[in-house]
């Protein structure tokens, strides 16, 4: 029988302690660009199949219709960007015959790559529900306009609040790269 006393909490510290900060980094651009790219497929599938259905019956809504495509595809250029930023903010500075220096700063390692990894994952979640929300809200779009032209433009403004989560998911991304810059 082990005579220390172990706490719940310390097997999970272990365990993030020894994950490399730049793969922490590298997982997070990764998440970021597939869950955009995952988000807007998503809205696509959602709003497009809607829309070929409803213009069986007015063929009218065909064209008006698109945006909500369009704002499907904003999420996964919201990916995109926030990738590029990210992959820039990964250094691979302060190794010397490929171990580290003895004055290297742990600390701020450890905290870049969580950050770039939380920069990429919110950015990531929020595609995945804006898209999501853009779909739902873009085939709603699509029956009503088949039913009553008037309801478009209405319905368009929800679109636009909808799409307003990738954007704010965007914002909160760059606000938690520029915290995060890995040591030299």
């Amino acid at each position: 029988m082990n005579n220390t006393i172990s706490t719940y909490n310390s097997d999970w510290i272990d365990v993030f302690s020894h994950i490399n900060p730049h793969a922490l980094g590298f997982i997070g651009i990764a998440c970021g660009l597939a869950l955009s790219v995952v988000g807007a497929a998503w809205g696509i599938w959602t709003a497009a199949s809607t829309l070929m259905g409803g213009c069986v019956k007015a063929p009218r809504i065909r064209s008006k219709n698109l945006i909500s495509i369009i704002f499907c595809e904003a999420n996964a250029i919201y990916g995109i960007i926030i990738a590029v930023i990210l992959i820039n903010k990964m250094t691979l500075g302060g190794y010397v015959n490929g171990h580290l220096k003895p004055d290297f700063n742990y600390a701020m390692w450890y905290y870049a790559g969580y950050a770039i990894f939380s920069a990429g994952l919110s950015v990531g979640i929020s595609n995945v529900v804006s898209g999501l929300s853009v779909g739902i809200c873009g085939s709603s779009c699509a029956l009503s306009d088949a039913q009553n032209g008037a309801l478009f433009a209405k319905m368009l403004i929800s679109q636009i609040f909808a799409s307003a989560l990738g954007i704010y998911g965007i914002i909160i991304g760059i606000i938690i790269s520029n915290l995060g810059q890995f040591p030299n």
